[in-house]
């Protein structure tokens, strides 16, 4: 495995980190014992980035990491770098998320919380994981520069927000990494002069969805083959009307990664790799052997010319359907 930093002082990690939420939540059956067995194979390969949230599940998907954490000791903890989220609050009736609070009162709440369900004395990298509109970024950064003065946070990251927001929040306490989805699929969010400034301030950018939420995988042929409770049969890119044309854009990434002797989510993988060492993937899986192909993509070095052609074959403007359905939509707000 190859190593990145997360901002100019932050932690050094995998190239190619874990996202754990489908573990818990969204992408089909959970299977614990599958899940438990991924993420002692994620050691063995040398990833050390694991991504979770306490939106995942209500909790569920960090509870399982501390379960996991517990088993494996202190060593292996030292070992990580351990990254949650906050800000996104559920009705206890539906489970679904209802708010986005990232008020100081909150981050202290929610901090504790997550330190208890994951069973560990610090959080290594905490994210707030949506803006609230209603609380200056000034005040949410205030909260987490004191749960880092504390010793109960190492490093601060931020969750889907714009270049001006970045900056308003690095002038309070650095920032580490902003984590944004980020693909072949879903390129403007962070090109889109979000990545000059991260560039500009010595932040990292991690890329979350970076297989298009499994479609540049090459492994679904229809709608078919996601599960009767899988989310994405909610989202507009899996739609019936745009997973077609989805579908072949696909297929063209195929041809290329065909070419270069990797799978096409290794192509995706290794196009991300290589717009900058500053940007770090964490593609998720529940399943050891996607976690492994996921994990092989950080030794793939692509030509100019393979970059190209990746660039070819999914033109930004042939991708169908947003990237979230609306409801979600509207907490994205930079």
């Amino acid at each position: 495995m190859k190593y990145r930093r997360l901002g100019e002082a932050g932690p050094e990690v995998s190239a190619v980190g874990l996202g754990c939420m489908g573990m818990s939540v969204a992408y089909g059956t959970p299977d614990d014992a599958e899940s438990l067995r991924t993420l002692d194979h994620a050691l063995d390969l040398g990833v050390t980035l694991l991504d979770t949230a306490d939106a995942y599940g209500c909790g569920a998907n960090e509870e399982l990491l501390g379960r996991w954490l517990r088993r494996r000791g202190a060593e292996d903890r030292e070992r990580l770098v351990l990254a949650t989220k906050f800000g996104l609050r559920h009705d206890p009736a539906t489970g679904r998320v209802d708010a986005v609070d990232t008020s100081a009162a909150y981050v202290r709440t929610a901090c504790d919380a997550s330190l208890r369900r994951l069973g560990t004395d610090r959080i290594d990298l905490y994210y707030a994981h949506r803006r609230d509109p209603a609380t200056p970024v000034e005040e949410t950064v205030g909260a987490l520069a004191e749960l880092v003065a504390a010793g109960k946070v190492r490093w601060i990251g931020l969750s889907e927000v714009g270049p001006e927001t970045l900056r308003r929040a690095h002038a309070v306490h650095p920032v580490s990494a902003v984590q944004m989805e980020y693909s072949l699929f879903t390129r403007d969010a962070v090109e889109d002069g979000l990545l000059d400034v991260c560039r500009e301030l010595g932040i990292a950018v991690v890329a979350y969805s970076p297989l298009g939420r499994g479609m540049l995988t090459g492994t679904l042929a229809s709608r078919d083959d996601l599960a009767e409770h899988d989310n994405r049969r909610r989202w507009p890119r899996f739609s019936d009307e745009n997973f077609g044309p989805n579908l072949a854009l696909v297929e063209a990434v195929r041809r290329v990664a065909a070419e270069i002797g990797c799978t096409p989510g290794q192509a995706a993988l290794a196009w991300l790799l290589g717009r900058g060492d500053d940007v770090v993937p964490i593609p998720g899986t529940k399943k050891r052997r996607y976690l492994a192909e996921n994990a092989a993509a950080a030794d793939l070095v692509l030509t100019a010319a393979q970059t190209a052609l990746l660039d070819r074959a999914v033109p930004p403007a042939a991708v169908a359907g947003g990237r979230y359905p609306e409801q979600a939509l509207r907490r994205l707000g930079h």
